[in-house]
């Protein structure tokens, strides 16, 4: 009587030298990243705070103690110092600065998240076409790019703020439409270096229209180097946005925003040093965890990169 071959556990499946499937691979691949990843205290540690930032988020009404819009009494509760019925105290109109700073991450996150969805595949697309077909569609594209790298992405979204209008929405397009050129430049650079690989030739004189090769084969290329670009450019983002809400051109009143928060608070900032404290290290602490996981993303999905 014979026995079948032994069972494989998870992990033995996940590591397996020889996938039985294309599933099979990209899990293997997957779970190889995620060990690599885990070996870097700093990228954990920015992931941690990630994930904190996403659960604060989500669970906002939760969290928060008091209403992040409506204030106390004027008379008893105006500028009040951080207490154990005030975790960050309150600021000029009486308001809770914790439940303000809680909800404030929704902004950040929505900020950031949208950011990335809009610029991503814009700058994919861009690059990923100008080095593909070279020629004048390079030189006409890049030249665009040229123009929006020439100026400071703060100043740049001040103009398209400034035109557009104020409030979050018009500082979301306005982040994106500044945040996409490094992409296109990065990913141009990638498609310079695959185009002409022996896979792209074998798949060309197969008959793949250019579309085709493009969206299937050089955007995945691609995608490594663009993904951490972009987390490491979150902190950016999260500084530009809070630099529109403190010039009064972001998130408006009486939205929580950080940037908002503290644009309120230079006259306070000898006597009731909370008031801008709070919302600034909010925005230290998040822009640090993108850092991080960014640099952890790099050291695991940079092939460039030394193992």
């Amino acid at each position: 009587m014979t026995t079948g071959a032994p069972r494989q556990s998870l992990s033995e499946w996940l590591q397996s030298e020889q996938p039985a499937s294309r599933r099979q691979a990209r899990l293997g691949q997957a779970w190889r990243t995620w060990v690599l990843f885990t070996g870097n205290r700093l990228g954990m540690i920015g992931l941690g705070i990630v994930v904190l930032l996403v659960l604060v988020a989500t669970f906002a009404n939760v969290i928060a103690p008091y209403d992040p819009v409506l204030g106390g009494d004027l008379r008893t509760e105006r500028l009040l110092p951080p207490s154990m019925v005030h975790l960050m105290g309150t600021d000029d109109l009486a308001r809770d600065i914790f439940s303000r700073v809680i909800h404030g991450a929704r902004l950040t996150l929505l900020v950031v998240a949208l950011v990335a969805i809009i610029a991503t595949p814009i700058g994919l697309l861009v690059g990923t076409v100008s080095g593909y077909y070279g020629g004048w569609v390079d030189t006409v594209l890049m030249r665009i790019t040229d123009i929006f790298l020439a100026f400071p992405r703060l100043i740049l979204a001040l103009a398209f703020v400034a035109a557009l209008g104020p409030g979050i929405e018009n500082a979301i397009i306005a982040i994106a439409i500044t945040s996409w050129p490094p992409y296109a430049r990065l990913a141009r650079a990638e498609t310079l270096t695959i185009r002409n690989a022996e896979h792209i030739d074998a798949i060309r004189l197969q008959g793949a229209s250019s579309g085709r090769i493009i969206w299937g084969h050089v955007v995945p290329l691609c995608l490594s180097s663009v993904i951490i670009r972009v987390t490491l450019d979150m902190a950016g983002i999260i500084l530009t946005a809070a630099g529109l809400g403190f010039l009064g051109l972001g998130a408006q009143p009486p939205q929580p925003e950080w940037g908002a928060m503290i644009a309120g608070a230079p006259r306070f900032i000898i006597d009731y040093w909370w008031v801008a404290t709070m919302p600034g290290i909010a925005i230290f602490t998040v822009s640090l965890g993108f850092n991080l996981l960014g640099d952890g993303l790099r050291d695991v999905l940079d092939p460039k990169a030394e193992k």
